[in-house]
């Protein structure tokens, strides 16, 4: 039974500098409220800091998680409140259905597979001159095709992007309605797997969180993906994309 997680972040503790400056870090932390880690699935999570001064983790686990220990390292293990919220992710997959709609948010490493890099590193041309038939994966530095990759794969992710409410009779250059979508935050990051790491061997992604509204075309291909992700580097905080009802329009 999958359980969805929201924990509170105190960001003034030296720990939770320390998690919220090293995905590395967070994903072993995040590891650490499961009794039972999945032996191949990756466990999905996000770090949301709308609000530099309360951000918020969320976790997607299969199994029921524990986080008292994130409470106590990185939270107000002496407040008020509630530190953390444990929901049974099932009721939702129940309301997917053709047709439907959520506003939704995503983070994702948007990359691109290539036989020949325009810029190939000393390792990527080493790679090339021995023969390997096998791509690289790049990932998109642009807003634009950020947003392009997102776009032209949602078909295959179970849903598409309407058009912004409002917006049905405008066109941008290439003569497409605009879509009910944006890009909130752009990271760029890289970091070792362990404390001393070759550079060549260092994980180099491109964090995009992605907003907007989903239309569901294939409830069973959307479920697929909420439970397994999106894209690259899942162990680092990418391809959770979670759903919220919509919101009132006047």
């Amino acid at each position: 039974m999958p359980y969805l997680s929201r924990i509170r972040i105190n960001p003034l503790r030296a720990d939770s500098r320390r998690l919220l400056a090293s995905p590395r870090a967070m994903h072993a932390a995040v590891q650490g409220g499961i009794p039972n880690p999945p032996e191949h699935d990756r466990t999905l999570w996000r770090l949301d800091a709308d609000n530099p001064h309360r951000p918020h983790l969320f976790v997607l686990t299969t199994d029921k998680p524990d986080w008292t220990h994130l409470v106590e390292q990185a939270g107000w293990p002496g407040a008020d409140g509630e530190h953390y919220a444990i929901r049974d992710y099932t009721p939702l997959l129940q309301q997917l259905a053709p047709g439907r709609s959520f506003a939704f948010r995503l983070t994702a490493n948007p990359v691109q597979n290539t036989k020949r890099p325009d810029k190939p590193t000393k390792s990527q041309q080493q790679r090339t001159e021995a023969g390997q038939t096998r791509g690289f994966r790049l990932g998109h530095r642009t807003a634009a095709a950020q947003l392009g990759w997102l776009l032209t794969r949602t078909p295959r992710w179970g849903f598409d992007i309407p058009t912004t409410p409002g917006q049905l009779e405008t066109h941008d250059t290439k003569g497409e309605s605009p879509r009910d979508v944006r890009i909130t935050t752009r990271q760029h990051r890289s970091f070792g797997k362990e404390p001393i790491t070759p550079k060549e061997q260092r994980v180099v992604m491109n964090a995009v969180t992605f907003e907007g509204r989903l239309r569901i075309t294939d409830p069973d291909l959307l479920a697929a993906c909420l439970l397994a992700g999106i894209g690259p580097t899942k162990a680092y905080g990418c391809g959770l994309l979670t759903l919220a009802p919509l919101p009132e329009r006047a």
